[in-house]
């Protein structure tokens, strides 16, 4: 069988839109890796074995600059490290906190990569209510009624 260059763009652009579905974010680059090749074939037209070989590499070679080059420099702040965008944020508490007791509160967008943290506090809060958070105390986010 003989793939031409648009079998090569239908098969990328079905990897693109299944990464809508399999929210794991490697499909994408298998799906780039698929539009590389029917440049490729378009251009020089290659057998089959340099074809899958083709893709083989350009694909691990995006997934591979996707997780080493890529993602680390969205996820480098760490909690603590950026108090004061944190303070100041609302959220709603999912467990009850009281004094020495944790808790946990969920935000509505994500902060620092995670929408629930755990939560302490120097007064008894109930779940479902809205708290703010008033300082960071190492992993701990400190929060109050809003």
């Amino acid at each position: 069988m003989e793939l031409l260059w648009w079998h090569w763009v239908v098969g990328g652009i079905i990897l693109i839109v299944a990464e809508l579905v399999v929210p794991s974010f490697v499909l994408i680059w298998f799906g780039v890796g698929a539009l590389i090749v029917a440049l490729f074939v378009a251009l020089f037209e290659p057998g089959l074995a340099m074809q899958l070989a083709l893709w083989l590499i350009a694909s691990l070679a995006l997934v591979v600059a996707w997780f080493k080059v890529f993602k680390p420099s969205m996820h480098k702040t760490k909690i603590g490290m950026s108090d004061a965008g944190v303070i100041g944020e609302v959220g709603v508490l999912v467990h009850d906190v009281a004094p020495f007791q944790k808790g946990q509160v969920r935000f509505q967008k994500p902060l620092l990569g995670d929408d629930v943290w755990v939560c302490i506090a120097d007064e008894e809060i109930k779940s479902g209510e809205r708290v703010k958070v008033l300082e960071v105390e190492g992993s701990f986010l400190k929060v109050g009624r809003v």
